[in-house]
């Protein structure tokens, strides 16, 4: 059995991972998938695949994309999903603030520096025609923080995807003012370079066992029950977030990379740009 170390965050784009784990389909093709959740989203990953403590990650694309061009030795081989993620951008619920508009040079929550809620507040800002350079900024680890700092009035807004956060929203803890997608694949599966170099051909298997899974994931039957339950959502919330979102099975585009690039360049996010040999593997 080939042990690899596997981290994604704890929501319900990675149930196809979970399924294939609990299914034993993995230990079928010799591998030992071994699954940890991190809620602190793709700036806690980015840390671990560069300190060696995962093997790969689902990740957030423009994080990884970021990080890689910062040093990180990783590799992105594949799109996991190919749609946009769609980030909330939340106040608490008594908050003064009403509308995104609003929210011009307050303070923005965030799990931590180069996560994706670091990362979209420069895209929002930028699609607001805010000045990036004064936007401002709470590290709250995990949605529990950022509920804490929202209430508290630490900070003003926090961006997390729409659908893991309306269970808030539903409660009255958020109010929800505005959408701000990702213009771009919201998730990739990226790889440690030393352990792809050393493990080709069961990485090869791994993405075919979970790429099989995700092309038949939407059919399987009741599975918008099933994603309710664990991911504690009103039925009709899932079924629009499963309309929503597209898997994809095959590899990032140059023409996708360097759109992203061009963009993260252009807000600062990133001061240089990689080239797609340096950032992509084929399997």
């Amino acid at each position: 059995m080939k042990t690899i170390k596997i981290v994604g965050v704890p929501e319900h784009f990675n149930l196809p991972w979970q399924l294939c784990i609990e299914n034993g389909e993995f230990e079928e093709t010799g591998i030992d998938l071994q699954w940890t959740d991190i809620p602190e989203g793709t700036g806690k990953m980015c840390q671990m695949l560069r300190d060696g403590e995962t093997d790969m990650a689902v990740i957030l694309t423009e994080g990884i994309v970021k990080d890689i061009v910062a040093g990180n030795d990783s590799s992105i081989v594949q799109v996991y999903v190919e749609s946009p993620l769609i980030w909330g951008i939340h106040v608490a619920t008594n908050s003064k603030y009403n509308s995104l508009a609003d929210l011009e040079n307050s303070k923005v929550a965030i799990s931590r520096y180069g996560s994706g809620s670091h990362l979209m507040a420069y895209v929002n800002a930028q699609n607001q025609n805010w000045n990036t350079d004064k936007l401002q900024f709470e590290i709250v680890n995990t949605i529990d923080g950022a509920v804490e700092a929202l209430t508290n009035g630490n900070a003003d807004y926090f961006m997390w995807e729409r659908f893991m956060t309306k269970p808030l929203v539903d409660k009255g803890v958020f109010r929800r003012v505005a959408d701000c997608p990702t213009p771009w694949p919201c998730f990739v599966i990226a790889f440690r370079n030393e352990f792809l170099e050393a493990n080709k051909q069961s990485v090869a298997l791994l993405l075919e066992t979970i790429n099989n899974t995700t092309s038949e994931f939407k059919d399987i039957p009741s599975i918008d029950r099933t994603l309710a339950s664990k991911y504690n959502q009103k039925l009709e919330d899932i079924q629009e977030w499963l309309s929503l979102t597209k898997w994809s099975q095959k590899p990032l585009e140059e023409k996708v990379l360097n759109n992203i690039q061009n963009q993260l360049f252009d807000l600062k996010i990133i001061d240089k740009k990689g080239t797609f040999v340096e950032i992509v593997k084929a399997v």
